[in-house]
């Protein structure tokens, strides 16, 4: 099976940076048993009895003559003081991206569903001693409402973190802001957007705050809908509990409630959904059943 998949006429690839085994606390509402009632469905691709397993990865929409990428990941060589895990990263991503026919220079749209350390990354690379855009020939749409809220001049607007590990990562996200959003800014390459925003006939972005104040969502209608949810679900153990959340969640409530009107709309517009970084077959349809959602049928792509 292939790392790309058709759905309708938009062609949509995966391009893996890297694979991550996280904490299972990092989901601090759901109870251990409920990820052993669900290991003999989900259970070795999504979790074991320690970690929850994650893929950073890209996923790349090429429809209506363009070339969109969704979020960039990590990116290489970066000080990220809060996420040892990411720092000083050397991955083969951009080879990738050209193994898949995809040079930097025929980008024509990146989308960052959110401004977080693995979803901006490769927005630059590095030339000699600066940090510039790695596909210089793109705009960058950005949500303003995360824009705003990470951007360095307003950390005091911002407030305090609810705990020393959230305010380790407010605090850390200046040097994330520095090397993956201000090169970008500065070469007038950012193009920032709030409400709905129409990208082109087939793709339009549309607000699902929570995660992150300008989190968001990719709509995908090329005759076969999908939906790019970035972070909305880390695991498919949200779709079954999905007002548990993640630890990296901004608003723990928001973040819910936006999970629940996304899934709702998604199971009834039988539409793809495609998270950030679910491993295996990186998206699924999902149906609504009571308060909870379950995979009704995997992507078409290879697993990892």
């Amino acid at each position: 099976m292939p790392d790309r998949v058709r759905l309708g006429a938009a062609s949509v690839t995966r391009i893996l940076e890297l694979r991550l085994g996280l904490p299972l606390s990092m989901f601090p509402n759901t109870p251990q048993e409920a990820w052993q009632e669900l290991a003999p469905e989900l259970s070795p691709t999504f979790w074991d009895t320690v970690n929850w397993h994650a893929a950073v990865q890209t996923w790349v929409i090429e429809v209506d003559g363009l070339t969109v990428l969704v979020d960039t990941g990590v990116g290489n060589g970066r000080d990220r003081p809060a996420m040892p895990y990411l720092a000083n990263l050397d991955t083969d991503f951009l080879e990738s991206l050209n193994a898949a026919g995809i040079s930097p220079e025929s980008v024509d749209v990146v989308v960052n569903t959110h401004i977080h350390t693995d979803h901006v990354g490769w927005n630059t690379r590095r030339d000699n001693d600066e940090w510039v855009p790695t596909f210089p020939n793109a705009r960058y749409l950005m949500p303003e409402a995360d824009y705003r809220y990470y951007h360095p001049e307003n950390a005091e607007a911002r407030g305090p973190g609810r705990s020393e590990e959230h305010q380790a990562r407010l605090d850390a996200s200046r040097i994330m802001f520095c090397d993956s959003i201000l090169p970008v800014d500065k070469a007038g390459q950012i193009e920032l957007w709030s409400d709905d925003y129409q990208i082109s006939d087939s793709l339009r972005l549309r607000p699902a705050p929570g995660h992150t104040p300008g989190s968001s969502v990719l709509w995908l209608d090329a005759g076969k809908p999908a939906v790019f949810v970035g972070d909305l679900t880390h695991s498919p153990m949200q779709l079954h509990r999905p007002t548990d959340s993640c630890v990296l969640d901004e608003d723990f409530a928001e973040a819910a409630t936006t999970r629940r009107r996304v899934l709702t709309e998604a199971s009834r517009r039988r539409a793809a959904v495609i998270p950030a970084h679910y491993p295996g077959h990186g998206g699924m349809s999902v149906v609504a059943r009571g308060d909870a959602f379950q995979v009704d049928d995997w992507l078409e792509i290879s697993a990892l």
